[in-house]
């Protein structure tokens, strides 16, 4: 283990973005400017919200999804990236991540609207093409073969991570922690030559507690789970996610997944796939593709977990119970 440089000054900084807020610690030597590293990482996080926001009507996805199916349209390069990782995921996961689910995802009242028993009774009705065949990339340009609403929440916020990451990394800093709620990234490691720690959260919607914590390098995480963001339908609790079979929240699914991969995007959109696919066929596809997947179960005698890839045996990427 090395020993911490005294010349370094832990830094933290956060503010606003997507609902919620973005954080970055990492630690810099004495002099460093961390006022315009804020700045240019606030821009940054406003750039994405701009972009790719469902709750303001002027984003350009909002553009995109107001043009009619057929149109092509120009779209700034960091939505197109966005776009094209979305539909491979789609595509490599079957369809269980669609960014394709907007209308779904309005209708049952998560996004900025209400829910409405007619929309919920059209988007179960309609039929569904998966986002990764009704739309059409052409250099810079897209267009929709099809009517469809996009959406990228499950996507958006990783994609945010990492670009802290990158503004960090364009700083001069190498290693550093950066989040976006439960999505975050680890760069390098801690001034003491350690894995920068991060917890794996109990899914339990009425308390915030560890369940176990992972030891990170160089490697981004993300959770999905049926616990934070719900609604109340006749007394019975419906996770966010959508099921692009039903056009509805997932009526059984993993309590929570919790997904290491090289960029925060990939395991922001891996995390709700295998949410979808549940632990079996999630778990199969995990285990094919080589993602770093720990699931989290609910079950008779409380929380069990099971994990694909490497989460129980590289050193570098090692999960412990918490207190264990």
């Amino acid at each position: 283990m090395s020993k911490m440089s005294t010349n370094l000054a832990r830094c933290t900084l956060n503010g606003p973005t997507m609902g919620t807020r973005w954080s970055a610690l990492f630690h810099a030597p004495s002099g460093f400017d961390a006022g315009a590293v804020q700045a240019d990482l606030q821009a940054a996080m406003d750039e994405v919200d701009a972009q790719m926001s469902t709750w303001k009507p002027d984003s350009e996805l909002m553009r995109l999804n107001g043009t009619p199916a057929g149109e092509w349209v120009s779209v700034p390069a960091r939505l197109l990236d966005v776009l094209r990782l979305g539909l491979a995921i789609g595509r490599a996961s079957g369809g269980a991540f669609d960014i394709g689910m907007g209308d779904a995802v309005i209708a049952w009242g998560f996004g900025a609207a209400q829910a409405s028993p007619n929309r919920i009774r059209s988007a179960i009705k309609a039929r569904r093409v998966p986002a990764h065949d009704a739309l059409e990339i052409d250099g810079t340009r897209v267009r929709k073969r099809v009517p469809i609403t996009l959406d990228l929440n499950g996507i958006a916020k990783g994609y945010g991570v990492d670009r802290l990451a990158g503004i960090l990394g364009g700083a001069g800093i190498r290693d550093g922690l950066v989040g976006i709620d439960g999505e975050m990234r680890a760069m390098g490691l801690r001034p003491d030559g350690e894995a920068w720690t991060v917890a794996v959260e109990q899914p339990d919607p009425e308390r915030r507690a560890p369940h176990s914590l992972l030891a990170l390098e160089d490697c981004a995480v993300a959770t999905s789970g049926d616990y934070r963001h719900w609604i109340d339908v006749q007394g019975r609790r419906l996770s966010h996610t959508m099921d692009p079979a039903r056009s509805a929240p997932l009526a059984h699914s993993p309590a929570s997944v919790t997904v290491l991969a090289p960029t925060c995007a990939e395991a922001d959109a891996w995390a709700t796939a295998l949410m979808v696919l549940g632990a079996e066929d999630g778990g199969e596809l995990a285990q094919r593709l080589g993602i770093d997947a720990l699931f989290l179960l609910r079950g008779a005698c409380g929380i069990r977990s099971c994990g694909t890839g490497r989460l129980f045996g590289d050193a570098t990427m090692a999960v412990r119970p918490w207190g264990g």
